[in-house]
């Protein structure tokens, strides 16, 4: 019985001794983490955008190349989501809130400090480095990560009948090794407190837009009673979503999520600067994509005011240490899909719904400042956390577009907390498809008594660089995981090839001449003799 709950319970140990140490000694936690978190990015912020980019191209060449009509799951089945369900699902899981958070004021933050000191600060062409740069973090390279460890963890889950674990998918590497078990159990222990410690740190500053939020539109005292508060009804919620299960409460409520932000991008597309926000979308694509590889792969030796680590270097660890979580989640939801439909799903879609968010709402906010309607990049600058209801009180209607994003904070809130259970207790379950409730109920406990312990001791700051110091063991794993997917794509290829051949009556078929002559199982005289005895009944 311990032996199964091995990896449930030193990791929640771990997690309450990385709470305790953040809550007692805050500013010392933070300092330690942080430094830590900074000499990794200067030593290995290389590596990390190498390895992003890698990811990239591997996806693209499977989804185009000969194994992406390959399915997640038997051949002839079907997906398990509609498509507007499964793209909304993507988007909620921890994606969607801190897109709301950033969508306006990561634009601002760069035309204050534009990227690698390319331009002045607040100048047109910090404008539209802002624009192309914020493409840049919430774009392609962001959901590279998910991807890979999505599209491996769903192969083996629903093709191969095992379980969904990181441990799973790097134990064919490691079949040599000796004390491979205690290896494995540490890869998932790494998993589950970096998804914990991730989702705490969203949730609580989802907590704090909210707070703000609530405090500049309602007068609401910005106290630790109000943040409790809020807390404790996303948690009531969160339960009621979690009880009713994946195919009906992370669903409804990612439905409903994604309908009201296309709302809201419509609202403000259509009232707004039309012209203006179209085209610095169309100006930030062009520059996102034709200087896609330039960004993807540069580190500026001459940039010394710390951008590239705060900014690049910062979200490429945050996506590492994150994809064990958002890959497991998309895994789930994705059964029954071609491996070509997952990874243009799942680099194509999210990121382009990303860029047009930010392109509408940071696009707003932009205008407001260089026509001087609105100090909106002041107000970033003061407090990231309140920009986006400070662009709404310069507009009409700004009470009714400030509770229709509080309410869509709050219910991306209860849709991350539920994936995240769901998924750690999946982790913590032998990657069990139907974690029981016991398990999923009592990590929304710690999570949410994570949050409000760190917020009460403005220890946030620090749980959210520890989380990131996973993201290098986890990059070395995702080369692994490379590796073990081309193996078994190999392989499954290969017996589809052969099942051909056997119903064909031992005829090559299928693949190109060199497979098909690899897989028949005849020697070469009866191969010969077969090929003699063929007539084409056209010749007669």
């Amino acid at each position: 019985m311990l032996a199964r709950q091995r990896v449930y319970l030193i990791s929640a140990s771990i997690i309450v001794l990385l709470v305790i140490a953040g809550a007692l000694w805050p500013a010392q936690f933070a300092s330690s983490a942080g430094l830590i978190l900074d000499r990794l990015s200067y030593y290995f912020g290389w590596f990390y955008l190498l390895a992003i980019f890698v990811f990239i191209v591997f996806l693209l060449c499977l989804a185009f190349g000969r194994y992406g009509k390959i399915r997640l799951g038997p051949q002839d089945s079907t997906p398990d989501y509609s498509f507007f369900s499964w793209i909304s699902m993507l988007l909620s899981a921890g994606f969607g809130v801190g897109l709301v958070f950033y969508g306006m004021a990561e634009p601002m933050q760069h035309y204050l400090t534009p990227p690698h000191a390319l331009a002045e600060a607040s100048s047109p062409e910090a404008a539209e480095l802002a624009m192309r740069y914020s493409f840049f973090h919430w774009g392609v390279n962001q959901w590279a990560a998910f991807a890979l460890v999505g599209l491996i963890i769903a192969f083996f889950q629903f093709r191969k009948d095992r379980p969904g674990l990181v441990s799973n998918m790097v134990e064919p590497v490691l079949r040599k090794v000796r004390y491979q078990k205690p290896i494995l159990n540490a890869l998932d222990v790494l998993a589950v407190v970096a998804t914990v410690m991730g989702i705490a740190t969203s949730i609580g500053l989802g907590v704090l837009q909210i707070n703000s939020g609530m405090s500049s539109v309602f007068g609401v005292p910005a106290t630790f009673w109000t943040k409790l508060s809020i807390l404790g009804a996303m948690f009531v919620v969160y339960t009621l979503s979690s009880y009713s299960g994946l195919d009906r409460g992370i669903k409804w409520l990612s439905n409903l999520n994604v309908g009201m932000a296309l709302l809201l991008m419509l609202y403000l597309l259509v009232t707004g600067p039309t012209v203006y926000i179209i085209d610095g979308f169309v100006n930030g694509m062009a520059g996102y994509l034709g200087n896609f590889i330039e960004m993807s792969l540069t580190l500026p030796p001459a940039d010394k005011s710390g951008w590239m680590n705060e900014f690049t270097v910062f979200y490429w660890a945050w996506v590492i240490a994150w994809s064990p979580f958002v890959g497991t989640f998309i895994a789930r939801i994705s059964r029954g899909r071609t491996i070509q439909e997952f990874v243009i799903g799942v680099m194509v879609v999210p990121p382009l719904f990303a860029c047009l968010w930010i392109a509408i709402f940071g696009g707003y906010a932009l205008y407001m400042e260089t026509n001087a309607v609105a100090p909106l990049a002041s107000a970033v600058a003061e407090d990231v956390a309140s920009g986006l209801f400070a662009l709404y009180a310069a507009l009409p209607g700004s009470l009714i577009l400030s509770s229709i994003s509080l309410f869509l904070i709050f219910t991306f809130l209860v849709t991350s907390a539920d994936s995240a259970t769901y998924i750690v207790a999946q982790m913590t379950d032998e990657g069990s498809l139907e974690p029981p409730l016991y398990k999923r109920l009592s990590w929304g406990v710690l999570i949410s008594a994570i949050c409000i312990t760190l917020i009460a001791a403005s220890g946030l700051r620090g749980l959210q660089s520890a989380s990131l110091l996973v993201a290098l063991p986890f990059a070395i794993v995702l080369f692994m995981i490379m590796i073990v997917l081309l193996r078994e794509l190999a392989d499954d290829r290969r017996q589809m090839l052969l099942d051909l051949y056997h119903r064909a009556d031992g005829t090559p078929v299928g693949g190109d001449i060199f497979e098909a002559d690899e897989i028949c199982e005849l020697s070469v005289e009866e191969r010969i003799k077969r090929r003699m005895k063929v007539t084409n009944p056209r010749l007669k």
